[in-house]
């Protein structure tokens, strides 16, 4: 990663480097084509004030991505908490720090919003995947995790 990357909020113009390092997360995922319905579900995402793409650009392209999803909230409260989801850095910028600085501007902006606590859930078990999330503030076997997949 060069000195001049940058970290920030994505851009609505840059959906196209966000599906392609998408295909780098989930390369079993089906490619999207580009569509009216396609455009309809990213500009309301983009413009949902609850949803952040925390992003890394390098070199003038995306290098990672995470996502922050601000729930709002009846307990603890009434305190919203976040949810971080489709985390990904770019393979020729893996393990130079690109992960962390967007999972920290993620937690950044959920402090910002008076999130109680973010949670993540992660499909890679190896050392070296938990320990990033550790070092990165996430604390693991403190709630068990399930999923219902609906395709």
């Amino acid at each position: 990663m060069n000195e001049t990357a940058i970290i920030r909020l994505i851009r609505h113009d840059e959906l196209d480097q966000l599906l392609e390092l998408y295909r780098q997360l989930n390369t079993e995922d089906p490619v999207i084509p580009p569509s009216e319905d396609l455009d309809n579900q990213w500009n309301e995402m983009f413009h949902n004030p609850k949803m952040k793409f925390v992003v890394v650009e390098d070199d003038g392209k995306l290098a990672a991505v995470c996502v922050l999803v601000i729930v709002q909230n009846l307990t603890r409260g009434g305190r919203p908490f976040g949810l971080v989801e489709n985390v990904v850095t770019r393979e020729n910028h893996r393990k130079k720090g690109c992960g962390s600085l967007i999972l920290q501007k993620a937690l950044d902006l959920a402090r910002e919003a008076d999130c109680y606590k973010v949670m993540l859930l992660i499909s890679f078990k190896e050392d070296a995947t938990l320990r990033f999330y550790e070092k990165n503030g996430f604390e693991k076997d403190v709630k068990t995790g399930f999923i219902s997949y609906l395709w």
